[in-house]
């Protein structure tokens, strides 16, 4: 791949990309196929003056689904996705009796799109072919919230938030790809600059400035289904004119687009704060409660992009039908050159009714122990009083007694 083509295929991760959703219905009205994603575009093509130049871009959310079929007999399912000036995107689906496969990827670009292609040397539509071959058990819905990237040549397609299910099935389990299951490994930061480098230490006192509160929704179809509410202040430490410097940065919502993702085991929020700053909170389910499994960030400077991740956290735990709220200041670490601190935390990535919180269960920071406190105290009290009645009366018996003697 070129290099300027790989620097294309970097700044994917950082365009405002909306996820489309869709529908394929049969003559029964009854539903077939449904999809919902992100997806961003790398190409590159041959210009008139012989040079090479590339291009991004991504699926909007409003597309179209001319030219899909739910399948029959003999026929594969077909999901076509047609959007922009005659781009499009299709997946067919195979199956037998216990799983069904994720067949070929045609991603189809028009080169006569001046606006995406000026001064295309070859016009027309071209493709690009991917085959998969993924499969999946019968009655379970294909999730992939992070990223997978397809390479074939002169394009590149980077996918989130995945969910795919075929052939009208009654899903009660996901299958999710082995990007959302990575090997377990000490958190890393890359690219890592160690010549000729300097670190200066950390600032002893955290900074004045508090991140303003941030309040974002995701949906699912037509209804809110994550919830969440925070400030957030990242301290990173940073490559700046050839020395490392521990800088803060916060994560204003007024330049933030939040995106994510929900299905019945795991939700992502996704805050790209101008595309320079990108923050992820992996929610998943353990028994009957919710909590923080992973955070992901990718910051870009001067210096080029770094991307950290800490998928072994069990943090902002709440009972499912529940919010979780703290409001006292949290520290997550990622990495030992990256950490968050969060201000009035209010999440509820599960089961958000009517798009309003459910009742919260506060993080132990703000459980108040006073008054449990002063009842013990009180009671500690009342036990002294009552054994120290108990032998004075004691004693004016005994007094009592010799008296009578």
């Amino acid at each position: 791949m070129e290099r300027y083509l790989l620097c294309a295929v970097l700044c994917l991760g950082f365009m405002r990309t909306e996820a489309f959703e869709v529908t394929v219905k049969d003559e029964s009205k009854t539903t077939c196929i449904y999809a919902s994603m992100q997806v961003n575009f790398a190409v590159q093509y041959d210009t008139n003056n012989g040079t090479k130049r590339n291009t991004t871009f991504a699926a909007p959310d409003n597309v179209t689904t001319d030219g899909s079929r739910c399948g029959s007999s003999g026929v594969d399912p077909l999901l076509v996705v047609n959007f922009g000036n005659n781009h499009s995107w299709s997946v067919n689906f195979t199956s037998d009796s216990t799983v069904y496969r994720i067949g070929v990827i045609v991603f189809t670009y028009n080169t006569n799109d001046s606006t995406l292609f000026p001064d295309a040397k070859e016009k027309g539509l071209l493709t690009a072919v991917k085959t998969i071959n993924d499969s999946i058990p019968m009655n379970t819905t294909y999730v992939c919230i992070h990223e997978e990237v397809l390479t074939t040549e002169n394009v590149v397609q980077v996918y989130r938030n995945v969910t795919l299910l075929p052939y009208g099935q009654d899903a009660k389990k996901e299958f999710h790809c082995s990007a959302d299951t990575p090997t377990p490994q000490p958190p890393t930061t890359h690219p890592v600059t160690t010549a000729n480098v300097t670190v200066s230490p950390a600032p002893t006192t955290k900074p004045v400035d508090k991140p303003s509160i941030g309040h974002y929704n995701i949906s699912r179809g037509n209804e809110t289904c994550l919830l969440a509410s925070m400030g957030l202040q990242l301290n990173a430490t940073l490559l700046i004119d050839g020395k490392r410097v521990w800088t803060p940065i916060n994560i204003n919502p007024n330049s933030t687009v939040s995106s994510g993702i929900c299905s019945n085991g795991s939700a992502l929020l996704r805050l790209s704060d101008s595309g320079a700053t990108v923050v992820e909170f992996y929610f998943s389910i353990k028994e009957k409660n919710f909590y923080l499994k992973e955070v992901n960030v990718t910051l870009t400077n001067g210096s080029g992009i770094s991307y950290i991740t800490n998928s072994n956290l069990s943090l902002w735990e709440a009972s499912m039908g529940y919010s979780y709220l703290c409001h006292k200041e949290q520290l997550i670490t990622v990495s030992e050159d990256l950490s968050i601190n969060t201000f009035d935390v209010r999440v509820q990535p599960f089961n958000v009714q009517n798009a309003t919180y459910a009742i919260a269960e506060d993080c132990f920071a703000d459980q108040n122990f006073t008054v449990p406190i002063v009842v013990g105290a009180a009671l500690g009290v009342l036990v002294v009083l009552v054994m120290v009645a108990y032998f004075i009366g004691r004693r004016n018996r005994r007094s009592a007694g010799y008296e009578h003697f």
